[in-house]
């Protein structure tokens, strides 16, 4: 890492001038950042308003109160140590460790000191590429099972996080370091290239840590798999009674097996995808929102507008 960016994250932040005097934990989130209705503390997907994957430092020298997030979440120790307590298991982290934390899991992190840094990746399942989990099926690790779980909703998952402990080659380390840098240096792109890298860190994790797998997906996940994977194929004209017919299913059957193991419903994700694939072409073209609209499958102008404010909390003109 860049040694000026290295200076700049180890830099004290107001907030912890005042938890250094007093080491108590100051609220440092936007209360819209927490949902205020549930019982445990729970961080909300507030953080990706503007953003596909936040990234910040954690704030030292108080105890992190324990919480739960509504997204996967990555710790990494850019430098010293970390103690987390994990679903009620404690972790203890070393520069160049991580731990891939699951939607759900609890965790609170003791008081980091004044030579420790730990950055927070948080990153939703859409920000994880269909087909390339698709590429990855036959790899026999357990990381390919934990993304998988997430995706289609199994809940019988065993476990809700993963450690990553540094690897002699430093590749994932170095990806890593890649990401936290575009992020905090505001380059061009940025946010296109952030999300390539989190798919490049995904395939070097898999790769380098050949971790064992617990479970083989059933087969209702394997083809709930399947049919998201033909949704980022096909989203434009993708419809429930091609699928029938192609995997030989009743379609009212398909469409339920789909809600089952997916949690959502075959047009809502259907309508993401296509949400997903406007959201591009308004970043990376100029071509007119009319247009985009016909590109990705939509026809209805107030359809498109209230589903993209929906799931982007913005409107396409503001995104362009």
């Amino acid at each position: 890492m860049e040694r000026k960016l290295l200076e700049q994250l180890s830099q004290l932040t107001p907030i912890e001038h005042r938890q250094q005097q007093t080491h108590q934990f100051i609220e440092d989130l936007d209360a819209a950042a927490i949902d205020q209705q549930a019982q445990l503390r729970t961080l909300t997907d507030y953080f990706f308003n503007s953003q596909d994957i936040y990234i910040s430092r954690h704030n030292r020298y108080a105890d992190y109160p324990e919480h739960t997030h509504t997204f996967l979440e990555i710790n990494y120790v850019l430098k010293g140590t970390a103690h987390e307590v994990v679903d009620q298991q404690s972790v203890t982290l070393h520069t160049g460790d991580l731990i891939l934390l699951d939607s759900g899991s609890t965790h609170s992190i003791q008081a980091l000191g004044d030579h420790d840094l730990l950055i927070n990746i948080l990153f939703r399942t859409k920000n994880i590429s269909l087909e390339l989990l698709n590429d990855l099926r036959h790899s026999d690790n357990i990381l390919y099972d934990f993304l998988v779980s997430h995706i289609t909703g199994d809940q019988s998952h065993p476990q809700n996080y993963l450690v990553f402990n540094q690897h002699p080659n430093h590749q994932v380390q170095t990806t890593l370091n890649r990401i936290i840098e575009e992020y905090y240096q505001h380059h061009e792109f940025a946010n296109s290239i952030i999300k390539a890298y989190l798919s490049a860190l995904i395939v070097q994790l898999i790769r380098e840590y050949p971790l064992n797998r617990v479970s083989q997906a059933n087969k209702p996940q394997q083809l709930a798999m399947q049919l998201l994977t033909d949704i980022t194929t096909n989203y434009r004209t993708i419809n429930l009674t091609q699928l029938a017919h192609k995997y030989n299913y009743n379609r009212n059957y398909l469409s339920n097996l789909f809600k089952t193991e997916v949690g959502k419903t075959f047009s809502t994700v259907v309508t993401q995808q296509r949400l997903i694939q406007a959201h591009l072409l308004l970043a990376s073209t100029s071509l007119p929102i009319s247009q985009i609209m016909r590109r990705v499958g939509l026809t209805n102008k107030t359809f498109f507008y209230q589903k993209y404010q929906a799931y982007y909390h913005t409107t396409p003109q503001k995104d362009r």
